[in-house]
C-alpha cells in the first residue's frame, strides 16, 4: 500500500507545473518556473516523489494508441472502421499524434529529472536508484518510439537543445543507432538501480529484461530482409533473459488471470507497469483504458463504450474456439482464453463481485448482462454490442463496487477514473524471449533450458500441456501471441519480424480474419432465451468479403505527425548514422 501510494505523491506535489506543461512534441520538457528544482531534491524521500510521476502521468495520451497500434495493428482486435484495422493511419491520426506526443513527453520528463537529481543532497543509494529509474522509463519510451516510427532523432538533454537553439532542427538518426543508444541508457541504467526494488519499482532486472528483449529487437535490424539474425545479438538476448530468470527472484503468478487484477497492482511478474490512480482531482495520472474496451453498462458511470469492438475472429481462432461453438461443449483448454476475451457462457467472479446472477452466482455473467439488461447490473446493452462475439476482459476493473474493494490505492473509481496497473513488461515475456533467442536462426532447437522457459509459460495457461523435447520459432511466435494477447505487443512482434522476414510479415497479416461474423446476436439471444444452440449456417457465418489489408514494407514505419514535421522540416529528411558511444554519456 504505501508503495503505490508514494508512486502518486508526486503527482499532488507537483500537479500545475510539471504534470499540467505542455507535452505537444518531444522537444517539451517539464515546466521549472514553478519550483525550485534545487531546494526541492533534498531527501531521499524527496527523490522518490520526483521521479513517481513518471510511472504513470507522461504515459496517459498513449493508453489509446497501445491497443490501436499494438493489437488492432496485428489483427489481434476488432475496432470497427478504424484505419489502424486497414492498415491506412496517416500523419494526421489524433490517437497517433497523441501516442507520439505521449511518447517523447516520457523522454522528456525523464531527461529532466534525471538531471535534476544528479544535484539531490540525498543518500548516493536513493539518488542512484531514482536516477536509474529515469532512464529505465526513457529506454521504455525510445523503444516504442524506434519500434513505432523507425529512424528517430535522439534527445539526449531537453535543455541543452533548448539552450544552443537546436530544438527545430534535430535530424532523424538510423534505427541501428537507437537501438545503440537504448542499450546504452539501459546499461546506465542497470549500474544505478538495486538488484532488487521495492514491488511495483523498477530494479536491476526490470531493465535488464528490457535489454534482453532490445538485443531480440535489434538481432535483425542488420538482416536486410534475408532471414538472417545477428547471432551475436541473440546471444546476449538469451545471455540477459536468462540472468533474469535464474537470478532475480522474480516467479510467475500461479494463475494468470490475477495479473491482470486491481489487487495484484505490484506483482513481481511484472517487470515494468504504468501504476495509476482514481485521484479524480487530477487528470493524466488514471486509467481509462476500460472506457475503450469496456461494454456499455458494465460499470456505473456510463463511460464505457468499447462493446462495439473486441478480441478479432483471428485471435479466437488463435485459442482454439469459435464464436460459433457451443458453449457446453467448447474445446477451451487454453485458461488464458477467458482471461483475455468473454465469449458465450462465459462468468466471471471476479468482476461485479457486488451482484447475483440468475443462478445464484456471484460475479459477472456475460450472456446474463446483453440480455438482463432491466434485471442484472446497471443497465446493459439489450443485445450483443461485439461484431465479432467477443468482447474485452483485460485492462477492465469491473463495476465501482470491485475497485473500492480491491484496488490497493484505497480510491474509488470514477468516471474515466481507475487505478488497475497496466502491465508493460512481464516475466513471461522474458521467458519467450530466451527460447527464441535460442532458437536463432535454426528454426527449432532440442535445448532443455529453452524448451524449460517455453514449458513454463504454456504449462500454467494449458495445465495439461506436455513437456516438448523440440520447440520450434513457430511454436515461440504463437505462444507469444496467446500469452501477450491484448497488452499492446503483438504488432511490435510483426515489426521485429519484418527487420528480417518482411515477406513472412505480410503474408500472415493478409492472411488473417480481420473482420465481423454475422448473425451471432440471434444465436446468442435464442440460447439465453431457449438453452438451445441452434447454427444457422447461411446467416451465421464469418464476413469472408471482408478486405484483406493493403500491407508493404513501409507499413512496418508509422508516418511521424504532421504537426512534428511542420515544426522541424528535417524530418521529412533521410536519417544520419551517430555513432552514440562516442557521442552521448551519462
Amino acid at each position: 500500500m504505501k508503495t503505490i501510494k508514494y508512486l502518486y505523491i508526486a503527482c499532488a506535489l507537483t500537479a500545475g507545473t510539471v504534470l499540467m506543461s505542455s507535452c505537444n512534441d518531444f522537444l517539451d520538457r517539464p515546466a521549472e518556473d514553478s519550483y525550485n528544482a534545487g531546494t526541492f531534491y533534498k531527501d531521499d524521500n524527496q527523490c522518490v516523489q520526483g521521479v513517481n510521476y513518471l510511472y504513470n502521468s507522461p504515459w496517459y495520451d498513449f493508453q489509446r494508441g497501445f491497443i490501436k497500434v499494438g493489437e488492432v495493428m496485428s489483427g489481434n482486435y476488432y475496432w470497427s472502421s478504424s484505419p489502424y484495422m486497414t492498415l491506412t493511419v496517416n500523419s494526421t491520426d489524433e490517437d497517433l499524434t497523441n501516442m507520439s506526443n505521449s511518447l517523447w513527453s516520457v523522454v522528456a520528463h525523464a531527461n529532466t529529472v534525471y538531471n535534476n537529481l544528479k544535484g539531490a543532497s540525498a543518500s548516493q543509494a536513493v539518488k542512484n536508484q531514482c536516477m536509474g529509474e529515469c532512464l529505465a522509463w526513457k529506454a521504455m519510451a525510445y523503444f516504442f518510439l524506434v519500434r513505432s516510427f523507425g529512424d528517430v532523432p535522439i534527445i539526449h538533454d531537453n535543455s541543452k537543445k533548448l539552450a544552443d537553439g537546436s530544438y527545430s532542427s534535430v535530424s532523424r538518426v538510423q534505427k541501428s543507432d537507437v537501438y545503440d543508444y537504448i542499450i546504452m541508457t539501459l546499461e546506465k541504467a542497470m549500474e544505478l538501480l538495486p538488484r532488487k526494488g521495492n514491488p511495483g519499482r523498477i530494479d536491476y532486472y526490470s531493465a535488464e529484461g528490457l535489454l534482453a528483449k532490445v538485443y531480440l529487437y535489434k538481432s535483425g535490424v542488420k538482416a536486410n530482409g534475408n532471414g538472417q539474425r545477428d547471432a551475436g545479438d541473440l546471444n546476449k538476448a538469451a545471455m540477459y533473459a536468462k540472468d533474469v530468470i535464474d537470478n532475480s527472484g522474480r516467479e510467475l503468478m500461479s494463475n494468470y488471470s490475477d495479473v491482470f487484477r486491481l489487487q495484484n497492482a505490484l506483482n513481481r511478474e511484472c517487470l515494468f507497469s504504468w501504476l495509476w490512480t482514481a485521484d479524480a482531482s487530477m487528470w493524466t495520472v488514471q486509467n481509462t483504458l476500460q472506457s475503450d474496451l469496456g461494454m456499455q453498462g458494465f460499470d456505473e458511470f456510463g463511460d464505457c463504450w468499447g462493446g462495439y469492438n473486441g478480441p478479432s475472429i483471428d485471435l479466437q481462432e488463435a485459442f482454439g474456439v469459435s464464436p460459433v461453438e457451443d458453449p457446453s461443449t467448447r474445446s477451451d483448454v487454453d485458461t488464458r482464453r477467458k482471461a483475455t476475451m468473454m465469449m458465450a457462457g462465459d462468468f466471471y467472479d471476479y468482476f461485479w463481485t457486488d451482484k447475483t446472477d440468475n443462478r445464484g452466482r456471484k460475479g459477472f455473467n456475460y450472456l446474463e448482462f446483453l440480455y438482463n439488461a432491466n434485471g442484472y447490473g446497471a443497465g446493459g446493452p439489450g443485445r450483443l454490442q461485439s461484431a465479432t462475439g467477443a468482447n474485452c476482459v483485460k485492462h477492465l476493473y469491473g463495476d465501482a463496487y470491485d475497485h473500492k474493494t480491491y484496488a490497493v490505492d484505497g480510491i474509488s473509481a470514477s468516471n474515466m477514473h481507475s487505478s488497475l496497473a497496466t502491465p508493460v513488461l512481464r516475466l513471461s515475456d522474458i521467458y519467450l524471449i530466451y527460447a527464441e533467442a535460442v532458437i536463432g536462426n535454426n528454426g527449432s532447437t532440442t535445448d532443455a533450458s529453452a524448451i524449460d522457459a517455453y514449458y513454463k509459460v504454456r504449462s500454467r495457461a494449458i495445465r495439461s500441456a506436455g513437456r516438448p523435447t523440440s520447440i520450434s520459432w513457430e511454436d515461440v511466435w504463437k505462444e507469444r501471441r496467446l500469452e501477450l494477447a491484448i497488452e499492446g505487443d503483438r504488432w511490435y512482434d510483426f515489426v521485429r519480424r519484418s527487420y528480417y522476414d518482411v515477406a513472412g510479415s505480410i503474408r500472415e497479416l493478409k492472411q488473417q480474419k480481420r473482420g465481423a461474423f454475422y448473425g451471432l446476436n440471434t444465436l446468442y439471444k435464442n440460447y439465453y432465451d431457449s438453452h438451445a444452440w441452434n447454427v444457422d449456417p447461411s446467416t451465421m457465418h464469418y464476413a469472408t468479403d471482408t478486405q484483406a489489408p493493403n500491407v508493404s514494407e513501409q507499413t512496418f514505419t508509422l508516418p511521424f505527425p504532421s504537426q512534428d514535421i511542420v515544426f522541424n522540416g528535417n524530418l521529412q529528411k533521410g536519417s544520419v548514422h551517430v555513432d552514440v558511444r562516442s557521442t552521448y554519456a551519462y
